[in-house]
């Protein structure tokens, strides 16, 4: 994981499907030169320019060298809700910030049982960080503003987020179903990654 903090998770999105484009080809035997070269020539994502899909192959082979062999196998297997869980402990393990505010805010609220969650909890969060290290404090509003939505839009596309109703004016936490074999793995692996998404001690 990153030792500083960064914005660069601004540029991002959750990419779902685009991810797993990049894991299934690697899986059958493409290599990041390859991959590479087929985001940039086939317009791999569809990518609204060529940088654009320059930028979003790098972005999204950060994530796929965050992955071991097992994991990968794991993803391969599972079903979509694994997939985007999967795909989530990616942007957690390539993004300090990010992982601090799952394991922190996330998981703190299934721990003493607080389903509410909105941007006054995200913005709490930034402040403490903001008091903590010197990258945080200075970014731009606008940065920290952006940030701030991604964080919750992230979590509500993988599932550990939800709408409380159709209106979407209110979302609240979720338990995620943890399979056991990717609880084991991270369990094995990474124990703190395994604590912020399942939301215990």
């Amino acid at each position: 994981m990153e030792e500083k903090y960064s914005a660069g998770l601004i540029s991002q999105s959750f990419w779902f499907v685009e991810f797993k484009k990049i894991v299934i080809l690697y899986k059958n035997g493409a290599d990041y030169g390859e991959i590479k070269r087929r985001c940039t020539e086939e317009n791999l994502f569809g990518a609204v320019s060529p940088e654009r899909g320059r930028r979003m192959c790098g972005y999204l082979l950060r994530r796929l060298r965050a992955m071991d062999e097992k994991m990968i196998d794991i993803f391969v297997n599972a079903d979509v809700s694994t997939r985007k869980l999967i795909n989530l402990i990616t942007i957690m393990k390539t993004d300090k910030l990010f992982f601090e505010f799952v394991y922190e805010v996330y998981r703190g609220k299934l721990i003493v049982g607080d389903t509410n969650i909105d941007l006054k909890d995200v913005n709490i969060f930034f402040a403490q960080k903001e008091t903590q290290s010197d990258e945080p404090a200075s970014w731009t509003e606008q940065t920290k503003k952006k940030l701030r939505s991604l964080f919750l839009n992230m979590l509500t596309e993988a599932g550990l987020v939800k709408w409380a109703d159709d209106k979407k004016q209110k979302r609240i936490v979720n338990r995620v179903f943890i399979t056991m074999e990717l609880e084991n793995y991270l369990k094995a692996t990474n124990v703190s990654m395994y604590k912020a998404i399942a939301g215990v001690n």
